[in-house]
């Protein structure tokens, strides 16, 4: 049972569909990873403001693949959804998918990691709801999240290794 200081990932699902057009694509007509990752920012930063009801920044984009190419033409669908809330961040995890409605397919091209904060009107970081998962995929991702926290703050000098919880609990049994 959530309170009201809780929110559950589908309250920040966010979905985009795009064409991908000539402009946007490279010499071998696929669509430019700067443009994805633009529209993976922009469908992030969407749900991460319908999760916390605040303005939002990009902190950081912590992880993108890049696994099938998108080529000209094809429709892009985005989906993003908060898979962890901090006190004043929250990671969002961003699926890409080629769409072909013609053949019925659908194919898993591209996912990304993102970490926006929730800031003020004098953009300072102010305090977001908890977020409470609930399928077996947002369970997973939701641990995974504190996991990738710790290991970008190790990576990043601002945690000691030996100041870590979850990856000591992968590492050091």
């Amino acid at each position: 049972m959530k309170t009201k200081n809780e929110k559950v990932a589908a309250e920040s699902h966010t979905i985009m569909t795009n064409i991908v057009l000539p402009n946007e694509t490279n010499s071998l007509r696929n669509l430019f990873g700067g443009e994805l990752l633009s529209k993976m920012d922009r469908c992030a930063a969407i749900a991460s403001a319908r999760h916390c009801e605040r303005r939002v920044v990009t902190a950081s984009v912590n992880h993108v693949s890049f696994n099938h190419p998108i080529p000209e033409g094809g429709i892009v669908i985005l989906e993003a959804k908060v898979s962890r809330a901090f006190s004043t961040s929250m990671e969002i995890y961003v699926d890409v998918w080629l769409d072909d409605p013609i053949n019925q397919t659908k194919i898993h091209t591209n996912d990304g990691i993102y970490t926006f904060v929730a800031v003020d009107e004098y953009n300072k970081p102010v305090p977001i709801p908890a977020l409470i998962p609930e399928t077996d995929l947002e369970k997973e991702r939701f641990n995974g999240a504190l996991r990738r926290k710790e290991l970008s703050l190790i990576l990043s000098g601002r945690m000691k290794p030996a100041d870590s919880v979850e990856l000591k609990k992968l590492f050091c049994n």
